[in-house]
């Protein structure tokens, strides 16, 4: 999700400087709310789990995309499926150009032995870059935030009417080396909580999650458990209503910033060099584990791998230091 998310300023972009030009994204259905806001933006469903399954089925889907009458392709992905449409398109004369995603300067940054920690080129001009390559060299300065949205009857009944500021904490991951110890975070939301300040919402997660969010939730008035309870659409329009997010290198985080959302997030092994960083974000809202403790950091770009010894480093960001920077950075607003 994150890396679908990661799209929207980008097609911002390119909208606002050749707003002439049709897109049709190709994705899953169910992403297609996080595009509703772009002008001469349109969703194509890649049904990959049926219609669009297997070879037969990229197949049929590049016959289908053929006859939309386009002029070229980018590819923002560069996976298995999309190389095999770029085959197919070898048949036709549509330039079809692919993202380069640093494959080797990622491998050099997360090396174990001969490491070159620098920052590498963000996500979101390797997407740019692919679009300039095709003839439409985009500036990122001229994306636009999506707008706030209107909340949704079932939205404003479960987060209720008060004068408080909304803080959304999106507290899981996918790896454990991404995922801040969940008694730190206990911590966070207590503190934040009892200075009756601030509304706590609480999204991402699945089923065990769930239950450790509703635990939170019945201990402390001002924490709202979203697991859900939304549809995405709805989930967007709740995130695109608050003052600040507090998020994991995460999918959530990158929803947030679309928005133009305050958004803090916490790095366990992995690390902003990767160009993974929520958009338009200062870098100060990044709050990194201690590399002098763990100076194999980042040890993968993805967060999957982590070495011996690692499985405490986000225990080096101290639930303070994020309680400061979310305080100062609402106190500011």
């Amino acid at each position: 999700m994150g890396d679908v998310a990661m799209i929207v300023p980008v097609l911002s972009a390119l909208n606002n400087q050749f707003p002439h030009l049709k897109v049709t994204v190709l994705t899953k259905a169910f992403f297609s709310p996080l595009f509703e806001q772009l002008s001469n933006v349109n969703v194509y469903e890649a049904d990959v789990n049926g219609k669009h399954k297997g070879i037969l089925g990229l197949w049929k889907l590049f016959k289908e995309l053929n006859g939309l009458g386009i002029d070229a392709v980018a590819d923002l992905h560069n996976v298995l499926r999309s190389s095999i449409l770029r085959g197919f398109f070898r048949s036709t004369k549509i330039p079809f150009v692919q993202i380069d995603k640093g494959r080797k300067e990622k491998r050099a940054l997360t090396a174990h032995k001969n490491k070159v920690f620098m920052p590498l080129k963000s996500t979101f001009q390797r997407y740019a870059d692919v679009f300039d390559k095709l003839g439409y060299p985009l500036n990122l300065e001229f994306s636009s935030p999506k707008s706030k949205a209107k909340l949704s009857e079932k939205a404003l009944q479960l987060v209720g009417k008060d004068n408080l500021k909304w803080i959304g904490i999106a507290p899981f991951a996918t790896y454990p080396g991404k995922m801040y110890p969940r008694d730190l975070m206990e911590e966070i939301i207590a503190t934040l909580n009892n200075t009756k300040k601030y509304k706590i919402l609480i999204f991402g997660g699945g089923k065990l999650e769930n239950e450790i969010v509703k635990d939170w939730s019945a201990s402390y008035q001002n924490c709202i458990n979203t697991i859900g309870k939304l549809s995405f659409r709805e989930e967007l329009g709740l995130i695109s209503n608050l003052d600040l997010m507090l998020s994991m290198d995460s999918g959530n985080g990158h929803l947030a910033a679309i928005y133009d959302i305050p958004t803090v997030t916490l790095w366990g092994v992995t690390h902003p060099y990767a160009g993974f960083a929520p958009f338009n974000q200062p870098p100060e809202n990044s709050l990194l584990s201690d590399r002098t403790e763990y100076p194999l950091i980042p040890t993968s770009v993805y967060g999957n791998k982590m070495p011996e010894g690692y499985a405490n480093v986000m225990s080096t960001i101290e639930p303070d230091s994020v309680i400061q920077l979310i305080r100062r950075i609402l106190e500011t607003d």
